[in-house]
């Protein structure tokens, strides 16, 4: 199995040069040469297996050339040991809608599903043997959290976590701020999730840097990341049993969603992705207007989604320019010189065959938590409800799966002046609220991150 870019299909790289990359040397997202297409058969035959056993097999046809598979398999089992589901993930009927709750991991959120299996990846492929490794994080509130999680305490690898300062929950900020140990460093960035994001990125893509700290990353950007989260999309799918599927995804980076799609080309029988947003509506209206044009970040109650540029919709619109990279680069050029780019209707027509769009707004979201609760005695976080918010706008679809990425008590404010209730913490973060934190404040400029990371980094 090799990997390319984006942007230049010439490439070829392993997947433990892309796990450890994160990006391409050209800016674009690396892509693998092939894709599993299961047949009817096979699918029933997967259908049958464990979560982890799942995993394994979905997981294996992306690094089957770097993992042994029993010793993927045992890599994953250990990934999950501390997971409050035993199945990982949990299917409930809500109301009328069916609810995939994400949020069993250490920090209470779908991240942890795919974090704590890169964690370990990390250890298996040893790409810290030799060299300390630097993993630089853009967060938006919860990737943070769950990478200091699974890379804690790590030998020879240090995280740096940027977040946006005074932009991010609470509890979410706590989460991060309060766990780390020596080898971590929780770093405050005077500006929006965009700014941190470009940071990341634009560290990746200088070369000269990037190889003198030995970086690397675990954005959604990172291949790794996706091929775990195609697992419940087909695990969810198999519980429901039905024909044709539905799946409506709170979206900010595209990651999550992206991962829905790989799922349907490698056979799942999905019929619509629904992309849910907030007010950063960016991919709402790149999915009905074929428009991609960021504009300021505006902070919501759902702020893991105050993004406006979608990293990972690179991936998909590699597909729909018929594989064409020099098209993906030019389009990436525009949006980099110009300030956006322009797909033509026929594009959007490929997009709309398998995703559709709505917008919730932050009193939609208040008034779907405080309803689900009336009505159901069941507390969302406010990202889950903008997916619950997006059924109900787009109606007529075939039978529906909501993905709830995040547990409420990381939004207890959010859910206070919806409902009026307060939340107990669950276990995993019991002493949390109490504990010292520790972060530094830092303004949005590249060359004070990278000071301030030279200067930490061993």
């Amino acid at each position: 199995m090799k990997y390319f870019s984006t942007r230049d299909k010439s490439l070829e790289f392993s997947f433990k040069d892309i796990f450890l990359r994160g990006l391409a040397p050209d800016g674009g997202l690396f892509l693998p040469s092939e894709i599993k297409k299961y047949t009817a058969n096979e699918l029933r035959n997967l259908s049958i297996l464990s979560y982890v056993d799942l995993a394994t097999e979905i997981i294996f046809n992306f690094c089957k050339d770097d993992i042994d598979k029993k010793e993927l398999n045992a890599l994953i089992e250990k990934s999950y040991k501390s997971f409050k589901s035993k199945d990982v993930v949990e299917l409930k009927k809500i109301g009328n809608f069916n609810l995939l709750e994400l949020y069993h991991g250490p920090t209470l959120a779908f991240k942890d599903i795919a974090m704590q299996v890169i964690g370990n990846m990390y250890d298996y492929l040893q790409v810290s043997k030799d060299k300390v490794v630097n993993i630089i994080v853009a967060t938006s509130g919860d990737t943070g959290s769950a990478a200091i999680s699974a890379l804690n305490n790590r030998k020879n690898i240090n995280v740096f976590v940027l977040h946006p300062h005074k932009k991010i929950s609470n509890i979410q900020r706590k989460i991060m701020t309060t766990m780390g140990s020596k080898n971590i460093f929780n770093v405050a960035i005077e500006g929006s999730f965009d700014d941190c994001q470009k940071i990341v990125k634009d560290m990746f893509n200088e070369n000269e840097f990037r190889e003198k700290i030995n970086m690397s990353g675990v954005n959604s950007i990172n291949w790794a990341r996706i091929i775990c989260q195609i697992v419940y999309y087909f695990y969810a799918a198999f519980k429901i049993g039905k024909k044709k599927i539905s799946f409506s995804v709170p979206t900010g980076n595209f990651g999550d969603i992206y991962a829905g799609y790989m799922a349907k080309k490698m056979g799942l029988p999905i019929d619509k992705l629904i992309v849910a947003t907030n007010e950063n509506d960016i991919l709402q209206r790149v999915i009905n207007t074929g428009e991609y044009k960021p504009s300021k970040v505006k902070p919501s109650l759902s702020p893991s989604m105050d993004i406006q540029i979608s990293s990972n919709f690179e991936r998909l619109l590699f597909d729909i320019v018929n594989q064409d990279d020099k098209k993906v680069a030019s389009l990436m050029n525009d949006l980099l010189i110009k300030g956006f780019f322009k797909l033509d209707q026929e594009a959007v027509k490929i997009i709309k065959k398998d995703f559709c769009a709505e917008k919730i707004s932050d009193e939609e979201t208040l008034s779907i938590i405080e309803n689900i609760n009336t009505e159901s005695k069941f507390i969302l976080d406010p990202h889950t409800a903008t997916a619950v918010g997006a059924v109900k706008k787009i109606g007529n679809l075939s039978e529906t799966i909501i993905l709830g990425t995040a547990h409420p008590y990381k939004f207890l404010e959010t859910v206070k002046r919806a409902t009026g209730k307060e939340i107990d913490a669950p276990a995993q973060l019991s002493n949390v609220v109490d504990k010292e934190e520790k972060f530094d404040i830092i303004e949005n400029n590249i060359s004070l991150i990278k000071n301030y990371i030279l200067n930490k980094a061993i």
